[in-house]
C-alpha cells in the first residue's frame, strides 16, 4: 500500500463527537472510520479512483411534483 496523505482536518465539535462515538460501535479509530466513510461515499457516488464511473449518467432524483401529488 502506497503512503498515506497527511493533511489537517477541522471538524465542528458535534461532528467528531458523532464520529467518536459511530467508530467506537464498529471497533475503528476516528481516523480510520472517517476513511470508511468518504471511501463508501465515493463508491456510491461512483468517483471511486480506479473504478470505472457506473453512475456519470445518473440524474439525481428531484422533488415531488406539486401538480402531480396524489391525495
Amino acid at each position: 500500500m502506497s503512503a498515506k496523505k497527511q493533511f489537517p482536518l477541522r471538524l465542528d465539535p458535534k461532528i467528531y463527537e458523532a464520529l467518536e462515538l459511530w467508530s467506537s460501535d464498529e471497533f475503528r479509530s476516528v481516523n480510520s472510520h472517517i476513511e470508511f466513510v468518504l471511501r463508501e461515499a465515493l463508491k456510491n457516488a461512483g468517483r471511486l479512483p480506479g473504478r470505472p464511473n457506473t453512475n456519470a449518467n445518473r440524474m439525481t432524483p428531484s422533488a415531488p411534483d406539486e401538480n402531480n401529488s396524489q391525495e
